[in-house]
């Protein structure tokens, strides 16, 4: 996804606490910056916040943190947050790549990965978020037994997905390529899923179970 900078963006997100800049300080105790010791869960790329904020605000005992590398997404994100008065969610601005810098071991409860870039050139999959690289750092910082769901339009990236979660040792809870018409009834629409929906397109999903007994 690429975006036209607005020079306003950064300063609107320096102004906000729940924004954070300095996430390391807080990896040994992300309690810390929510004040209480609720269970944490992770939104890998956020885009602009609306599944997150009703994460937010259906489970008020969860404290949900909103990773993305886009200041003007994030802002569209910190408004809606700020528009709820959530005090449940955390943004910060970082390469998802960098997760291991900012959390322990054993400290994720779940991870969510909706509509993440495709990366359809064979040469660029290991830069998808469900690759097996990166799933090695998810299992590592995730408790066990923990869970990632994972959402795509993509029939190729979730094919491809569904093999990466066998081979980092994830255990396939629930899988369905048309989550509309399944009987799963916690799903909770992004921006992009509605878009993709209204097209005619069938959204693929899936939950992966950590299991720290089976080795990568």
């Amino acid at each position: 996804m690429r975006l036209r900078r607005k020079a306003w963006a950064r300063p609107e997100l320096e102004s906000d606490p729940k924004v954070i800049y300095n996430p390391m300080h807080y990896k040994e105790n992300w309690q810390e910056a929510f004040g209480n010791n609720h269970p944490v869960h992770l939104e890998l790329g956020c885009g602009r916040g609306q599944f997150i904020n009703q994460c937010a605000e259906l489970n008020p005992h969860i404290n949900y943190i909103a990773i993305d590398l886009y200041d003007e997404v994030l802002v569209k994100a910190l408004r809606k947050i700020n528009e709820k008065a959530l005090h449940n969610v955390r943004v910060i601005p970082m390469n998802i790549a960098k997760l291991e810098s900012i959390f322990k071991h054993d400290q994720i409860e779940k991870i969510y990965i909706n509509f993440c870039n495709p990366w359809p050139s064979r040469r660029h999959h290991h830069k998808r978020l469900t690759h097996p690289q990166f799933l090695s750092v998810y299992k590592k910082l995730m408790k066990d037994h923990s869970e990632i769901w994972f959402k795509t339009d993509d029939d190729e990236l979730f094919k491809d997905s569904s093999k990466y979660f066998a081979e980092a040792g994830f255990i396939e809870k629930y899988r369905t390529f048309d989550l509309h018409q399944s009987e799963f009834t916690e799903n909770i629409k992004t921006e992009y899923e509605e878009k993709f929906s209204n097209q005619g397109v069938k959204i693929k999903f899936g939950i992966f179970v950590v299991n720290k007994g089976r080795q990568n």
